[in-house]
């Protein structure tokens, strides 16, 4: 599958596709662009994780890949409810893109690919936090069409990134 910009230009063969467990490394490596000094998952300990998604019809891991590297990649989780006539809610998580690989549409397509999923898994929103106050950041989830329109809370058992 080939993602397409919005202005119509192919988004130079970004491939998007669910992480696979053999896709893991990589991703782990593409992760130091979003948290630098985080903790990585054991190999054994990031299959189990890939794997636990498969309970949650909907949700997916995605990866963008360019020139057959990942470049690009978010986290879709679809969530059950019983509001809104049972109809679930997804949250987008972990997104990134490489920093060599920015300003090129991948993180558009990816997101845009990941909101089409949970459409089509029935869900009534898709929300997205972000502790970023880049005007930049900002700018790019809004042109992607998400809103800020809500208060978030958190509590934090890891402190923020800074």
């Amino acid at each position: 599958m080939s993602a397409a910009l919005s202005d119509g230009k192919a988004a130079n063969s970004l491939e998007i596709k669910a992480v696979q467990a053999t896709d893991l490394p990589a991703l782990a490596a593409l992760y130091r662009h979003l948290n630098p000094s985080d903790a990585i998952a054991s190999p054994d300990e990031a299959e189990a994780i890939l794997e636990r998604f498969a309970a949650y019809p909907g949700s997916v891991i995605l990866g963008g890949w360019h020139n057959d590297e990942i470049v690009a990649s978010c986290t879709l989780v679809v969530i059950p409810n019983l509001t809104r006539g049972g109809m679930s809610y997804a949250l987008i998580e972990n997104v990134v893109t490489a920093a060599s690989h920015r300003k090129r549409g991948f993180g558009r397509a990816l997101l845009e690919r990941a909101v089409s999923i949970a459409w089509q898994h029935g869900c009534y929103k898709v929300m997205l936090l972000t502790g970023s106050t880049e005007p930049a950041t900002l700018a790019f989830y809004r042109g992607v069409g998400f809103e800020q329109n809500k208060t978030g809370f958190q509590i934090r058992r890891l402190p923020v990134r800074i």
